[in-house]
């Protein structure tokens, strides 16, 4: 059975708004959001800028958080070494350039790691993970009601 890729929702707000709301949303589920440069990983990217700066290119609003759950990751390694590769979970805000207004937060599905890591052990983690990340999904929404 094949996984989505994204837990998503749609928001009708600023670029700048939903990335702060994104942010503390993550928090409140025990996510930290890295920012610049931790330990020399790039942990977050804005690929709008990067485009802009690297290639002349332009393109609408577009944000790559990485967004880290100690306590999560720390299970994910114990079972597999090489979950690090797909860690941290990453979490888009992207404006939608055919809705003027509206701005998109796709966080990447947990369930993934178990697809591409079939280990004893991972389900349990990737099922609290997508618990975590579907919780401050949904409250991006509920913020919005």
């Amino acid at each position: 059975m094949l996984t989505t890729l994204a837990l998503s929702t749609t928001l009708r707000t600023s670029f700048a708004d939903a990335i702060e709301r994104t942010r503390k949303a993550l928090s409140e589920q025990g996510f930290g959001v890295l920012t610049g440069i931790d330990m020399g990983v790039l942990t977050g990217i804005d690929m709008k800028a990067t485009l802009r700066a690297k290639l002349g290119e332009d393109m609408a609003d577009y944000v790559i958080l990485g967004a880290c759950n100690p306590p999560l990751a720390h299970r994910a390694v114990t079972v597999d070494r090489q979950i690090g590769l797909l860690l941290p979970c990453n979490v888009v805000v992207r404006t939608d350039p055919e809705a003027r207004g509206t701005v998109v937060v796709d966080a990447m599905n947990p369930q993934m790691m178990v697809q591409v890591a079939d280990r004893p052990g991972l389900a349990e983690v990737a099922d609290n993970a997508t618990t975590a990340l579907q919780a401050a999904i949904d409250s991006l929404q509920a913020d919005t009601a």
